[in-house]
């Protein structure tokens, strides 16, 4: 289990993280922001509680939470059923200060299922069978962890809002993941997606600590839509990360 300074540090980070993010404004297209570190802390700070943050092998590094994944749980790819039961984590989840009608945040009650969190996380009970052999070589988190609906409940990237929001935004994402890789010192990161492993090069290029990537598994990927999960074992293979044989 992660000792008590790392859970500290891993808790300073993200009490600096929500306090900076407050301060920032976003304007239309975008309506509507979540912050899940906000109002499903408990069940987040349950999940950093169950990674042995002591000898990380692979950080694997998100862009943004989904609305049916980390916005319901507040577990990064959270998928409901994959925190719910396989984590087994059983946290009080609050809601956002204002809801979009289209999305709403029903917690570990959601009937949605976000499916890059059910493939990454199905890949990982699938690979390591338990969560213990999964969060004792892995970490999990996402660069950004607020959600961009639009007025349509359109999920809107970090990476398509204007650069006035954009680049205060990446600035504080930026340090936080800074902070988060120094703390916690792992083997290698790796990031899910382009988005995420650019911001990682970018962020730890003055660091001793390898960047790679795998493909994201969005469905709106037609090549994660043919096989996520063998892919990307191939991948981790390529990035010298050697997984159990299934």
């Amino acid at each position: 289990m992660a000792t008590k300074a790392q859970k500290t540090t891993i808790g300073d980070i993200t009490d600096r993280l929500v306090d900076e993010l407050a301060e920032l404004t976003f304007r239309a297209p975008v309506e509507y922001v979540y912050n899940p570190l906000e109002y499903a802390r408990e069940s987040f700070d349950a999940f950093v509680e169950m990674c042995d943050l002591s000898n990380v092998e692979a950080v694997l590094l998100g862009m943004n939470p989904g609305p049916w994944g980390m916005a319901q749980t507040g577990v990064p790819f959270g998928e409901v059923g994959a925190v719910r039961d396989w984590l087994k984590i059983d946290a009080v989840i609050g809601t956002p200060d204002e809801e979009h009608p289209k999305r709403p945040v029903l917690g570990l009650e959601c009937h949605r299922s976000e499916v890059s969190g059910a493939r990454l996380w199905g890949w990982a009970k699938d690979t390591f069978k338990s969560p213990r052999r999964f969060l004792k070589r892995f970490y999990i988190c996402n660069y950004c962890p607020l959600i961009f609906l639009e007025v349509t409940g359109r999920n809107r990237t970090p990476d398509k809002l204007p650069s006035n929001e954009r680049t205060p935004l990446l600035d504080i994402c930026d340090r936080a993941l800074f902070d988060t890789i120094e703390s916690i010192s792992p083997r290698m990161v790796v990031g899910v997606g382009a988005f995420a492993q650019k911001r990682a090069e970018k962020v730890l290029k003055d660091i001793d600590i390898p960047v790679g990537g795998i493909l994201h598994p969005s469905p709106a990927s037609p090549i994660a839509n043919r096989g996520w999960a063998k892919q990307a074992n191939e991948q981790f293979a390529e990035l010298g990360i050697r997984l159990p044989k299934r």
